[in-house]
């Protein structure tokens, strides 16, 4: 059964629109801050903590990140950037962009905890809101 998750870029985000390739970077600040911790505990915490090697594919709605692994405990992740239509307060309609991480059928709960670990790092760096797997909802924006 494929499952989604959802970081939406409400009004009180960081940005109002992302890329792919602006997921794609934060990624590798992940990648990199992981290093630098492992690098501190002298253990090699960057294969544990990302165990998946970046690919862009092209789909009939753009392109999307497809995250795949070797390991045995790891499958694979699509993270991809979709539009939303919205109709705000007064009536007027507009295209929301939200961030959608999906995995396949063939994901394992290792992918499901990485695709949830990956989500929670996303929605504090954009300050998101976000749709967890299981139909949760954290606010990582300043709400009032």
């Amino acid at each position: 059964m494929v499952r989604n998750a959802y970081l939406k870029l409400v009004p009180a985000s960081a940005r109002e629109n992302v890329t792919i390739g602006e997921i794609r970077e934060l990624l590798q600040y992940y990648k990199q801050i992981t290093t630098k911790t492992g690098n501190q505990v002298d253990w090699n915490y960057q294969e544990a903590a990302f165990p998946y090697v970046i690919h862009e594919v092209e789909v009939e709605n753009g392109t999307w990140l497809h995250l795949s692994s070797n390991h045995d405990r790891y499958h694979a992740i699509y993270i991809g950037v979709i539009e939303e239509n919205i109709t705000d307060g007064e009536g007027a309609e507009h295209k929301q962009p939200v961030i959608q991480v999906t995995l396949p059928h063939t994901a394992t709960y290792g992918d499901k905890g990485k695709a949830n670990e990956f989500c929670k790092f996303l929605g504090k760096k954009l300050k998101a809101e976000l749709h967890l797997f299981n139909g949760r909802i954290m606010y990582y924006y300043p709400r009032k």
